[in-house]
Formats: structure tokens, sequence, C-alpha cells
């Protein structure tokens, strides 16, 4: 498995991330980035958190030296609800997908549905006003068309802690071990939030996975954050695979928005 598909897996779970610094303390969008933020959705509020698209690029070349290029654009979006002061609802999907493969002189081109997610959030309360936790369990069922899904259900229970360093500085590390089809897989996340100027933010995260039976698997994120409001943030980001000869990136631009 590659990392740019690693991330598109990674993504049905929230499109996850780091907190803005322009947003309640109590709250923050999970976008962007692989990891998931601390924050929890006010109750009898909606946070939709969408992708304008998502977009996968992975160049390889096989054994008899055929270079394959391809690309794929996916509309991910992310629905959640507080149920609690300290639990959300979370519902995710990925979105209509188009792709486009090119292999020698032929090219394909595919389009589809993806997967659905449902998960829950729960804060962990740690009796401390900088350090913050929360956990997440969800299941990714594999509903999406051939080619844009999983092929089979996936389960995980993911932590995420987040520590404030000061008002310009914030780090955090994202755990997920998951389930599919009775193998299993490990990642771990770990990121920095620094503010740059005014209501824009910066952020940096490594990725690592290591799935039963395959190798292990490693990536740099980094992207921007603007919070136009408390109520809105754009996002940019970009994920680039470090696994060896195959050229394999992932980005995307995010708006989301709390209702």
């Amino acid at each position: 498995m590659t990392v740019s598909i690693t991330f598109k897996t990674l993504g049905f779970a929230a499109l996850a991330g780091v907190s803005s610094y322009a947003l309640a303390a109590d709250f923050s969008f999970d976008r962007p980035g692989v990891g998931f933020g601390t924050g929890i959705a006010p109750v009898g509020q909606l946070a939709w958190e969408q992708g304008l698209p998502s977009a996968a690029y992975l160049e390889s070349t096989d054994a008899n030296g055929q270079k394959s290029k391809s690309l794929m654009l996916n509309g991910d979006m992310l629905l959640r609800t507080g149920l609690a002061k300290d639990l959300e609802l979370q519902l995710g999907w990925q979105g209509p997908s188009w792709s486009k493969t090119k292999t020698g002189g032929r090219s394909e081109e595919q389009d589809g549905l993806g997967d659905v997610s449902i998960g829950l959030k729960k804060a962990v309360n740690l009796d401390d006003d900088k350090l913050t936790m929360a956990l997440l369990a969800e299941a990714i069922l594999a509903t999406g068309n051939d080619g844009f899904s999983n092929g089979d259900d996936i389960y995980s229970l993911s932590s995420a802690v987040s520590y404030d360093y000061s008002e310009l500085l914030t780090t955090s590390i994202t755990m997920r071990y998951e389930a599919q089809n009775s193998n299993w897989a490990v990642s771990a996340i770990p990121a920095i939030e620094y503010k740059i100027a005014g209501k824009l933010s910066g952020y940096s995260e490594f990725i690592f996975r290591k799935a039963e039976s395959a190798d292990k698997e490693y990536a740099l994120g980094s992207g921007l954050i603007y919070a136009v409001n408390e109520r809105t943030q754009l996002d940019a980001g970009i994920a680039l695979d470090l696994n060896g000869k195959n050229k394999s990136y992932q980005s995307g631009l995010g708006i989301s928005y709390l209702f």
C-alpha cells in the first residue's frame, strides 16, 4: 500500500488536523492534516468541513520499466455535531471522486462515489489549561464504488493529545489503531501548529504507518490555515511520500464552517 492510498484511508476518518487560534478555546476544526484535533463541536451546532477538492497523485515504474501516472480528485466532507459537552457525533463521506491513470500511451478515466464513515469523539478531562486529549472511535463503511473504496470495512480507535506552549505554538500527536478484515495497522502523527501573522497560521506533521505484512510508511505534511472569523476557516495543504522511488503526494483546499 502506498502512502498516497494511506492518506486516502485516513482521510475518511476526519481529514483531521490541528486547531485554529482564532476559534474558541473549547472547539477546533479537524481540517486540515491527517491527525485530528481535541476540540468538541458545541451541542446543538453543526460543523461542516469540506474539501474543495482533495487531490492524490502517484507516479510509479513497474519491473519492466513502464511508467504509470495516476491522479485522483475527490470532494471529501465531514459533519460534526455535539451530543454532550464532551462528546460529538461525526459523519463523513469521501464524496464524488474522479481519477485518471496514464500508462504508456493509454489513458483511463473513472468516476464514482467514495466510502462513508461514522464516529464518536470523546474529550478526556486532564484538568490542565494547556494539555487536552480526545478519543475517536469510528467505522469506515466500504459503501463506495470500485476503485474509490477500501474494499472492506475499517474499524479504528484513535487518540489525540495537544499541548499549547503559548499563543504562538501548539504541538500534538495522534495515535491510530485500526483493523480491516482481521488485519491490523498502527499510525503515529506528531504535528506542530504555529501562528504566522494575524489570522494566518501554519502547520507541519510527520506521518508514520505500519500495517500487517506491509512495509513501514513515512510522509511529511505541511500547510496553511486562515481563520476568516470564529465560525469560518480556510485551509491549504500538501503531504509528500518519503517511501523510495515512487513519487506520491496528496494536496487539497478546504473550507470549514460552524453553523
